[in-house]
């Protein structure tokens, strides 16, 4: 069967150090490849190291980062009053605090529930994929 992307453009707002807000597009990427995992793509006008950034996460974590907060570590996620969600992400060289419309996000979980509802997700490509990568095609 061939993958089924679901992507979704969104603009955010990244918080600096100084507590300005600046604007960001983002996309919101999702495919049946990797059907447990959601991705926010960046432009590299948007990244510290002037190249595109993708950061990828369990896609339950979006879900219940928009009802409470949620993760540890890498990232974290939480409502911001009634129309704002915020996402954390940590690197080794800093990290970055973005402020993304809920309804966006909302709207991006139910498209990629209609394409892969909740445990429906087939792994068995996953699990391929992850073991030939760690036997390196033996």
């Amino acid at each position: 069967m061939d993958a089924i992307t679901v992507e979704e453009s969104a603009q955010a707002r990244l918080i600096t150090a100084d507590d300005e807000e600046i604007p960001v597009s983002a996309t919101l990427r999702y495919s049946t490849d990797d059907p447990l995992a959601v991705f926010v793509d960046f432009p590299a006008e948007a990244a510290l190291e002037g190249e595109e950034v993708s950061w990828v996460f369990a896609r339950s974590l979006l879900d219940q980062g928009l009802r409470a907060p949620a993760g540890h570590g890498d990232v974290q996620i939480w409502p911001y009053g009634r129309t704002r969600t915020v996402l954390e992400f940590h690197a080794p060289h800093g990290l970055a605090l973005l402020q993304f419309p809920a309804s966006a996000l909302r709207r991006f979980l139910l498209r990629t529930y209609a394409a892969v509802p909740v445990g429906q997700e087939d792994l068995s490509g996953v699990v391929e994929r992850g073991l030939s990568a760690l036997f390196g095609g033996v």
